[in-house]
């Protein structure tokens, strides 16, 4: 099945994004092997950085970091969905400015909605960063009536158990761009909570 037949963004109304950025994983897997789904937060500007861009894109290399400071040793895309995990973004078009409105993220959270509910044996969401956080709180909302992450900074809440539905969520950091490479601290504790999300797939 490829993704991107079955999850698309049709009239492209949010205004706080670049559009020519749009970005669904194009890629063919069987969802019924994916038992992790890690969610990121926007699609990078260019195209050619994204998560299954060939030639070794950048959201892939601080994406691979992560794996390998948890001591988990993937070297591709390919190698990660072998894993059973599957990565996107919350939001599918890069952002034209600093940061991306609520209406943006809620736009965009039926998006990842309909993406979720293509995998039948999730057993763990992992939320790298803020606007992924608001997007399956926006999710959980819409299903359950309740969010599914309560309010505080991800440090604080980040190691009690949340669950959406049957599957195990775990709040987290951000994994792409350049301040990945030099946050110690925040790289220390993705490492931890990937950690922890493998040992459930086990």
């Amino acid at each position: 099945m490829n993704i991107d037949d079955h999850v698309r963004c049709i009239d492209f109304p949010c205004q706080d994004v670049v559009k020519e950025c749009y970005q669904i994983p194009d890629v063919a897997i069987d969802p019924s092997g994916i038992t992790m789904v890690m969610i990121s937060e926007v699609s990078p500007l260019d195209p050619q950085e994204y998560f299954y861009a060939p030639n070794n894109p950048f959201y892939l290399q601080t994406t691979l970091q992560s794996f390998n400071d948890a001591g988990l040793n993937p070297s591709s895309i390919t190698d990660i969905l072998d894993l059973g995990i599957y990565i996107t973004t919350a939001v599918k078009c890069g952002k034209a400015g600093y940061s991306i409105s609520s209406d943006t993220i809620s736009n965009c959270s039926g998006l990842l909605e309909r993406e979720l509910e293509l995998f039948p044996n999730i057993k763990v969401i992992m939320l790298m960063g803020d606007v992924a956080i608001k997007s399956m709180n926006l999710i959980a909302r819409r299903q359950l009536g309740d969010r599914v992450i309560p309010a505080g900074s991800t440090y604080k809440i980040r190691k009690n158990p949340y669950y959406y539905k049957n599957t195990r969520v775990f709040p987290s950091y951000i994994i792409t761009g350049k301040n990945f490479l030099i946050e110690k601290s925040k790289r220390s504790m993705i490492a931890e909570d990937i950690g922890e999300a493998i040992k459930l797939l086990r």
